[in-house]
């Protein structure tokens, strides 16, 4: 039997708990051995936390009454015993509403007020603004109050046909597009912009996000659902009705807000729900049958998905079962179908994605810590054949030791001053780097773009602009991309300079790999550049849509830039840390030196003890060799979610 989406997240979200657990275990076994250096600290906290803070998010995207919320109420909320989304007749869902949970911040509604629309800010400017936003305190236990709550995101308000038209509402251009008036002209409008739940529920606590989207005018009028929010998103689930297939504003919203070219569809899920409506008891089983199956077979072949990837679905029965334990009930909705769908679908992708990254980390964290252990292995070796040359020498021969060794120390020190120099030269390079992916460079690339898009008339050779616009971007970062092969060939020659000299076994990492940025920036372009195909010239034709979306998509190109910088400084801490750690194990090992002369010298420990003891310390750190390799690999093992899960207890008995 397959197991359904809840039960899929639930084994999920402990993996991913157990996994954290485990990287900390190792966190502290590193640091009670003396083996977490910066580069590999930075390591376990990338991992860990990506582990625990990684997000699964899944958009409901459909047209006005489709039963996006109903189907959100029956696959996540039936535990409840009632509807928590407001899910009644008509118009419900009105502004968009994101479901989630964070641990830091109080259960609760935000209502952000739809007159924010009248301000140049993007959404995620607003969500940092806590005071702009309406906040209703929930009560996960009760709920009926639950759901009172919820009920806000249905919320309308009756405006004047000029204040829709601020708001992003009312366009005399696209007239079928416009609300409907009432005896004195005014038009309904959402009222709220948009609505963000903070719900400490089972699936939200592990990572479950969830985007309720209102129907076709909404998503238009608020270009970050289109160009942000639904193309980050895990998964889609698009919804149409069984009784009516696909109709022109479905195919619409598919077209303008959902695909994209170069897309795959493996996470493009659709939905036939209200197959109830063609449970007619005037037809046999075999002619409902074939009837769900032929509407299938028209929605896959006009929206171009695999059939495997339409269901068709009763969610209001599925929802009706669940409440009632109706098991044959819950069959005939084929909400189980849907549900298992989804967890292999979402929940696969996103795991084997973890595991890539549990495996390269493990990698790169074994050779930090490898690489110090193989200094000091070094280190304990020149310090037995230096002691071994001792054997029968007289006093004055070891005090000549001794002072050499202070020589070699003083030596050591005064010869920073080519680490100096990289670090500086290595800093310029950095600031570089940030001046051409930061804020401000992008706020200039922004400003051409609306510039171009404000001009007056329609914009035929939008696409120009825009291509324009991301070859600019995709420059910056090949120019960025040729400042770290500038640092990368500077790395090469001092450490080489510094292993000659030094004995050192440094040795540069891997330079950056940017080219996934730039991918990721193309992506984004064909998804803006489609998004404004022939339906929305019109809607370019008006100056206050047009700065939405430049901002919209300026919240997005951040994300990417900085993720970019956030590689190369990951990349050139990696540098920094080796060189540090090594600093640190010379100095070490001068101690070390000094320490076993002076003991000696001053017969406080014999040549053969002090010799016993560096061969103790050999064996010791061959042991935490072989340990390291075990605790690594067992972890990367362990990282797979589909591996029995080793306990942290499994792991320090092993130690």
């Amino acid at each position: 039997m397959s197991r359904s989406f809840n039960q899929q997240l639930d084994q999920h979200g402990a993996w991913r708990s157990n996994f954290a657990h485990r990287l900390q275990w190792l966190s502290r076994w590193l640091t009670e051995n003396e083996l977490l250096d910066q580069a590999v600290a930075e390591r376990l906290r990338g991992l860990e936390s990506q582990i625990r803070t990684s997000k699964v998010m899944v958009a409901f995207v459909a047209e006005f009454s489709r039963g996006k919320s109903e189907l959100i109420n029956a696959i996540f909320f039936a535990g409840y015993g009632r509807r928590i989304m407001p899910a009644s007749a008509g118009r419900t869902t009105m502004c968009p509403t994101e479901l989630g949970y964070d641990a830091m911040l109080a259960p609760k509604l935000r209502l952000l007020p739809i007159e924010t629309r009248l301000e140049p800010h993007s959404l995620a400017y607003w969500r940092d603004q806590p005071a702009r936003w309406t906040e209703i305190a929930i009560d996960v236990g009760d709920a009926e109050r639950l759901a009172q709550a919820m009920a806000k995101v249905a919320e309308v308000r009756w405006v004047s046909q000029d204040e829709a038209r601020a708001l992003g509402f009312w366009n005399e251009e696209t007239p079928d597009d416009n609300p409907v008036q009432d005896a004195e002209g005014r038009v309904e409008i959402p009222r709220w912009r948009h609505a963000v739940l903070n719900m400490p529920h089972p699936l939200l606590e592990q990572g479950l996000v969830i985007l309720d989207t209102p129907g076709l005018n909404a998503i238009g009028a608020e270009p970050e659902l289109t160009v942000s929010l639904i193309p980050q998103a895990h998964a889609v689930v698009f919804i149409l009705g069984a009784e009516t297939g696909v109709t022109r504003s479905d195919l619409s919203i598919w077209r303008e807000h959902l695909v994209t070219e170069n897309e795959g569809s493996d996470t493009r899920f659709v939905v036939l729900n209200k197959i109830d409506t063609l449970w007619d008891t005037l037809s046999t089983h075999a002619q409902i049958e074939q009837q769900i199956e032929q509407q299938r077979q028209v929605a896959a072949k006009h929206l171009d998905v695999p059939l495997a990837q339409v269901l068709p679905v009763s969610a209001q029965k599925g929802l009706q079962a669940k409440v009632h334990r109706d098991a044959r009930l819950l069959e005939a909705s084929r909400l189980p179908a849907l549900e298992a769908l989804l967890g292999q679908g979402v929940l696969g992708k996103r795991e084997t994605m973890l595991r890539l990254a549990v495996d390269a980390g493990m990698a790169a964290l074994r050779t930090e810590a490898e690489r110090i252990l193989k200094v000091r292995q070094r280190d304990l070796a020149e310090q037995a054949l230096e002691l071994q040359g001792l054997r029968g020498k007289n006093v004055s021969v070891i005090r000549h030791m001794r002072a050499r060794i202070d020589q070699e120390q003083n030596e050591f020190e005064g010869s920073n001053a080519r680490i100096l120099a990289l670090r500086s030269v290595q800093g310029k390079l950095l600031r570089e780097v940030y001046a051409v992916l930061g804020r401000t460079a992008l706020k200039a690339d922004m400003v051409r773009l609306s510039a171009a898009l404000k001009r007056p008339g329609v914009k035929f050779n939008v696409r120009k602009v825009y291509g324009e616009t991301f070859d600019s971007l995709r420059n910056n970062l090949r120019e960025v991309q040729a400042t770290t092969a500038e640092i990368q060939s500077m790395l090469h020659t001092t450490f080489r300079q510094l292993n000659a000299e030094q004995g050192f076994t440094l040795q540069a990492p891997a330079e950056p790999d940017l080219s996934g940025f730039e991918q990721e920036l193309s992506q984004i372009e064909r998804s803006h550049i489609h998004y404004l195909g022939v339906g929305n010239m019109l809607k370019l034709a008006q100056a206050d849509f047009c700065d939405k979306l430049v901002r919209a998509l300026a919240s997005r190109l951040r994300l990417v830039n900085e993720a970019a910088m956030t590689e190369v400084e990951r990349w050139s801490k990696g540098a920094s840390a080796q060189i540090d750690a090594q600093l640190k194990e010379r100095r070490r090992n001068f101690s070390k030196r000094i320490e076993a002369i002076e003991r000696i010298q001053n017969a406080a420990g014999s040549l053969d003890e002090r010799l016993l003891e560096l061969a103790a310390q050999e064996s010791a750190l061959a042991g935490l060799q072989q340990r390291l390799s075990e605790f690594t690999a067992l972890i990367a093992q362990q990282g797979k979610p589909s591996a029995t899960a080793a306990s942290a207890g499994e792991l320090r008995a092993a130690a």
